[in-house]
């Protein structure tokens, strides 16, 4: 990050992409202090910015789904989708878990759109946020829900289970058997490869496991795309 005269943040080039994706000039999240809605890619100003890599959540008419976030200003995000999304459409924006924001889809293009917000956020509050996960504090990761059935690996034991809910960093199942919090597991879902992770929390037929090494965004989408398509359909 290179700070100008007065505290002014300078764009920061980076050539890596997220989560896998390449060859995209807007791979990595934009944060302006615009308090306007970001415009389409091929309009898009020349403000000052810095980039951070963003995950989200995003809950409208075709349900739930994971998505890029491109661009945040204080008046909305624009964001790589992969559900069909029209304007006008009331959706509601999770960059962390427990904290969604509401608003308005204004543009769709080809995979991407702009959502204006309800109201303004902070965008000095979400850059304070990132320093703390830069400095060791992870933020809850977008959570999807799912409904397929899994095995539960421990040690010599082989249990069946439903998933609840699925992130890049962790899993929600229902099982029959409360499994032990702390245990080392192996998690296998079809189509997926196995996952290790730990179990961290057990109740009431739930049990929450977090994974040892953090899902990659595509693999994660690639597994979760046939759902995406029977939303649509059934949309």
């Amino acid at each position: 990050m290179g700070w100008g005269l007065g505290g002014a943040i300078r764009p920061v080039q980076r050539q890596r992409g997220v989560g896998g994706v390449t060859g995209d000039r807007h791979e990595e999240t934009t944060f302006s202090f615009s308090a306007e809605a970001p415009p389409p890619p091929d309009r898009r100003r020349d403000a000052r910015h810095l980039t951070i890599l963003r995950v989200g959540a995003l809950v409208g008419t075709a349900g739930r789904e994971l998505c890029l976030i491109r661009n945040i200003s204080g008046g909305g995000i624009m964001a790589h989708v992969y559900c069909r999304h029209v304007p006008g459409e009331k959706v509601s924006i999770e960059l962390k878990s427990e904290e969604p924001i509401e608003g308005t889809i204004i543009w769709a293009r080809d995979s991407n759109i702009g959502v204006a917000f309800d109201s303004a956020v902070d965008v000095e509050e979400m850059l304070a946020s990132q320093s703390l996960q830069e400095n060791g504090w992870r933020p809850r990761m977008p959570r999807v829900e799912v409904d397929r059935l899994a095995t539960v690996r421990i040690a010599s034991d082989v249990y069946g289970v439903n998933t609840c809910d699925i992130s890049q960093g962790g899993v929600k199942i229902e099982c029959d058997v409360p499994l032990p919090v702390g245990a080392q597991v192996m998690i296998a879902l079809d189509k997926l490869r196995p996952l290790a992770g730990q179990v961290r929390w057990s109740r009431d037929g739930f049990c929450g496991i977090a994974f040892n090494q953090v899902v990659p965004f595509q693999e994660l989408m690639a597994w979760l795309r046939p759902d995406a398509g029977e939303k649509r359909k059934a949309s």
